[in-house]
């Protein structure tokens, strides 16, 4: 294919010719790979350092996080902030878990996921606001 794609681009020289045939037999000479080695994946880590991603959360990290809580507060958790002037305002358990979440009170870890199967635990608070 190689060969082809080059000689249908004109008049080949005689010395092009051993230049393409050189080529040709480099190409012919290479190792084929017929499997990759497999991978295990591992957890990187760097103490306190984000290696991945952006150093701040994701706007789906946030969404995931705050619906996530949300649904543990209408289920009964107990709240990490003071709720009293939330009550007052009849909040809602949303509300309370944008407030857990802007004051990085919540206990959870993001993990992010390289392609090749490494990935990173980052605690909620090693992120910037």
């Amino acid at each position: 294919t190689y060969r082809k794609i080059k000689e249908g681009k004109g008049e080949v020289t005689e010395k092009e010719l051993e230049q393409l045939d050189k080529e040709c037999e480099t190409i012919r000479q290479r190792e084929i790979i017929d499997v990759d080695e497999l991978h295990e994946p591992s957890e990187l880590s760097a103490d306190g350092k984000i290696l991945m991603g952006p150093p701040t959360l994701t706007r789906f990290e946030k969404a995931r996080i705050m619906g996530v809580r949300a649904l543990q507060l209408s289920l009964g958790a107990p709240p990490f902030i003071d709720i009293e002037s939330y009550i007052e305002n009849k909040a809602t358990s949303l509300d309370i878990s944008m407030k857990e979440l802007e004051d990085r009170v919540i206990p959870i870890t993001i993990r992010r996921v390289l392609p090749n199967g490494d990935y990173q635990n980052i605690p909620l608070f090693d992120f910037k606001e």
